[in-house]
Formats: C-alpha cells, sequence, structure tokens
C-alpha cells in the first residue's frame, strides 16, 4: 500500500513512478516522447532475433528472451509508435508483448478527445 501511494511522484523509491527511470531494477530503457519506447521495444526484439540467429546453435539455444513494454492510451496516439508496432506485425516479433493500459486516459484529460479509434481492431490488423 506504501508503494501506491507513491505513484506517480518523483520519488525514486517508488515502483509506481509516472515515467519510470533506468535507476529502477528492471528498466532498461527509458524514453521521452509518447511512442518512442514502443519503438525501442520493436528494435530490442529485432536485435535479439538478429542475435538468436547468429549465435545460437542446434541444442544451444544462448539468446532467448522477450522484450516486454507498457504502453498507455496517449502513446498509441503518436505516429512513431503506431509504425513501430505495424512494422513487429510485418515481421512477426513473437518475443515482444506490448503491456496496454487501456483506461482512456491521458496526462491531458480523456483520451477519445483526439482518438476514437479501436485500438484492439487497429492491434488485431497489424498482427
Amino acid at each position: 500500500m506504501e508503494q501506491l501511494k507513491t505513484y506517480h511522484s518523483a520519488s525514486r523509491e517508488s515502483f509506481c513512478p509516472g515515467h519510470p527511470e533506468i535507476e529502477h531494477v528492471g528498466i532498461e530503457v527509458t524514453t521521452g516522447p509518447l511512442g518512442q519506447g514502443i519503438a525501442n521495444a520493436v528494435g530490442m526484439a529485432v536485435a535479439t532475433k538478429n542475435l538468436a540467429a547468429t549465435y545460437n546453435r542446434p541444442e544451444y539455444e544462448i539468446i532467448n528472451n522477450t522484450t516486454w513494454c507498457m504502453v498507455g492510451d496517449a502513446c498509441l496516439q503518436e505516429g512513431v509508435g503506431l509504425e513501430a508496432i505495424s512494422l513487429a506485425g510485418h515481421w512477426k516479433l513473437n518475443n515482444l508483448v506490448l503491456i496496454f493500459d487501456n483506461n482512456n486516459i491521458t496526462c491531458d484529460g480523456i483520451a477519445d478527445i483526439a482518438n476514437t479509434e479501436n485500438i484492439n481492431a487497429k492491434m488485431i490488423a497489424c498482427g
């Protein structure tokens, strides 16, 4: 409960900051502009696939990880994020997982002020 009280705070001890920074265990990359984190995650997943194709051998798999990316409503209103998702679907990156906080809220208010498309349908269309 104490951690939840620090939600969206500047506290470096918080597990629930608004924008997690690399000082938190498990956070490998942090970004600035909305949607850029999705593009970073796609790049990391592509890099993993390339490393696996280069170094893995039958019966000796050394590269086999999943890239996890948390995104919010506003992240999916940005072209860079949606274009990266489209590319990930086209390349069938099965080592990438997006966790979508589909709460219809952005820093500026409700998400449907600027966007009313069906995000689930869009994700299915992207593959």
